[in-house]
């Protein structure tokens, strides 16, 4: 199972590039950029620099939309980032969360998603599109596999359907990840390699209790999505009112993190936020974890890539310490 790492482009991009190499020497298989226009730098010229930087790593968008950028400039940006990495770039695509919600947009339906992403893929394979009577093409394309992030069983399905791969934001509980990969399979219908990589808060940890406080704010982001009959299936209880004030730009994002926890701790209490760590995130020791990701493999994932909480720092801590401590029990385990 491929493991990667997620990178927020939150510094000047020379320091995002020298990570992305940092991170191909120290083991990753994959480096994943997120996309938010107003919290970070452009993640296509993000990815074109660590595409300079690097020559293994494969390099993702976790995830674009095409919602404020348009299919055409979509195809455009990953063909050039493709040329600069060939055949180590994947274009992740999802709705759009902090990219549409700050500017006034909405997340794409799944309609939307469906043709938005057919003019995409079009293009990229040398296709001419039709614009609303207008007919057009991309000169010089390069195909790029197409990866859709997903949570809900619609868009599992579309990814299953549509996508090279689908990037599941469920986490890695064993049973709801079993079950979406399942839908994501159903969706392939016959269609082989789907490839399915999983998203993961990551901590190396001997303590999960005393760090497991910095979720809260994901958990409780969880549950003002619709989620908390999903937490409370794993034994994750929490009651959160559908807005909290105070908190910029929202719960996943926050600028003033201690200030979002706080704001979380009247609804999510330290207990059930433990018990999210240890359900849904890779929080523990690094046997611990390499057990847990085994899990992860055998739910049928092809890979994983580990975040860290935080939205405007780097996670050099986190690459340092799976580097340092899983990565060498993973490979002794392999062989």
């Amino acid at each position: 199972m491929r493991v990667g790492l997620r990178i927020p482009p939150c510094a000047p991009v020379d320091r995002i590039a020298d990570l992305a190499a940092d991170a191909e020497r120290a083991g990753f298989d994959e480096v994943w950029f997120p996309d938010s226009q107003l919290l970070w730098r452009d993640v296509f010229a993000v990815a074109a620099a660590a595409a300079t930087a690097t020559s293994r790593i494969t390099l993702g968008t976790a995830v674009t939309n095409v919602v404020t950028r348009h299919p055409a400039v979509v195809a455009s940006a990953a063909r050039t980032v493709a040329e600069l990495a060939p055949d180590r770039f994947l274009l992740g695509v999802g709705v759009g969360d902090s990219a549409v919600g700050p500017v006034g947009l909405r997340p794409s339906t799944g309609a939307e998603l469906r043709a938005r992403l057919a003019v995409v893929r079009d293009l990229l394979a040398g296709r001419t599109v039709d614009f609303d009577g207008v007919t057009s093409r991309l000169r010089d394309p390069v195909p790029v596999p197409i990866h859709l992030a997903a949570s809900g069983p619609r868009n599992l399905r579309l990814a299953g359907e549509l996508a090279d791969g689908a990037i599941l934001l469920s986490g890695v509980s064993p049973a709801p990840l079993a079950a979406a990969v399942g839908k994501v399979r159903a969706g392939a219908a016959g269609r082989t390699g789907v490839r399915v990589t999983v998203s993961a808060f990551c901590r190396v940890t001997d303590d999960v209790p005393g760090t497991a406080r910095e979720l809260k704010p994901i958990c409780a982001r969880i549950a003002q999505n619709g989620g908390a009959e999903f937490l409370a299936l794993a034994g994750v209880h929490v009651d959160v009112p559908a807005h909290l004030p105070g908190v910029y730009p929202d719960l996943v994002h926050a600028e003033d993190w201690d200030a979002a926890v706080r704001a979380c701790d009247p609804y999510v209490s330290d207990e059930a936020v433990t018990a999210f760590a240890r359900e849904f995130c890779l929080y523990g020791t690094a046997a611990e974890l390499v057990e847990r990701l085994a899990g992860v493999r055998d739910a049928g994932a092809d890979a994983v890539f580990l975040q860290h909480v935080g939205s405007y720092d780097l996670p050099h801590t986190l690459l340092a310490d799976v580097a340092g401590q899983v990565f060498p029990m993973l490979r002794a385990g392999a062989r």
